[in-house]
């Protein structure tokens, strides 16, 4: 039904989620990332309240990603129906898989990163996603979206896909990305990837908007000077 990788970029230092799912918007209840703090995928039978959760343990009482995951479980009646990765701001990782997830399912940690899923066609699926995240170069973006398309070629879900998302933070409180496929035929994940190659060269921009207006390029509407 889904499958995801959560991963840090080392030069950077940036965070970021890409998933896809059998199931509509999957972007508006499963990824969840914090700046400086981590990343979290909460899926499987997926309990939103998990993502903020584990973000506030991670930031607010310094646990590592294994106590923060692990007592926010705790803190849930169904957990052996979760499915749930995490990735701090060091690039520490830790994962979840109950005994309630559907069909096959895996979960592998990789450098930096993490990735999951449940109801694949393979478990195979997910050792592709994080060989092609640790092999690919350039954006932390660009990176997680290989791990997609890897995960694809590699046979994906046992079921087809419908919804993708693609979320990163950096050093502003808000995502500098936030890319939704919420419902799609066919093919959500190649849409995820030309949305992000459309939104890549007017990204900075945005950010340059938002924290110093006078500095901003022009917004390429009438009237605008």
């Amino acid at each position: 039904m889904t499958f995801s990788i959560v991963g840090r970029c080392r030069e950077t230092g940036q965070l970021g989620i890409a998933i896809s799912s059998s199931s509509i918007a999957v972007g508006a209840r499963c990824p969840w990332a914090r700046a400086g703090v981590g990343a979290v995928a909460t899926q499987n039978v997926t309990l939103p309240a998990l993502g903020p959760r584990i973000l506030d343990l991670l930031e607010h009482e310094r646990t590592g990603p294994d106590a923060a995951l692990e007592r926010a479980l705790s803190e849930s009646e169904w957990s052996e129906y979760r499915q749930v990765t995490v990735v701090d701001s060091q690039g520490r990782t830790a994962m979840f898989t109950g005994k309630e997830a559907l069909g096959v399912h895996h979960a592998v940690a990789g450098d930096q990163c993490v990735a999951a899923g449940n109801l694949l066609a393979d478990r195979h699926v997910i050792d592709a996603m994080v060989k092609a995240f640790e092999q690919t170069q350039g954006a932390l973006a660009d990176r997680l979206i290989a791990a997609m398309h890897a995960a694809v070629e590699a046979g994906g879900e046992a079921g087809p896909v419908h919804s993708a998302a693609l979320e990163i933070v950096d050093t502003p409180i808000w995502p500098i990305v936030d890319l939704r496929v919420d419902w799609a035929d066919d093919d959500p994940i190649a849409r995820l990837d030309a949305l992000w190659q459309a939104y890549r060269p007017q990204m900075h921009d945005y950010v340059v908007r938002a924290l110093n207006p006078t500095a901003a390029p022009s917004y390429g509407v009438p009237g605008d000077e």
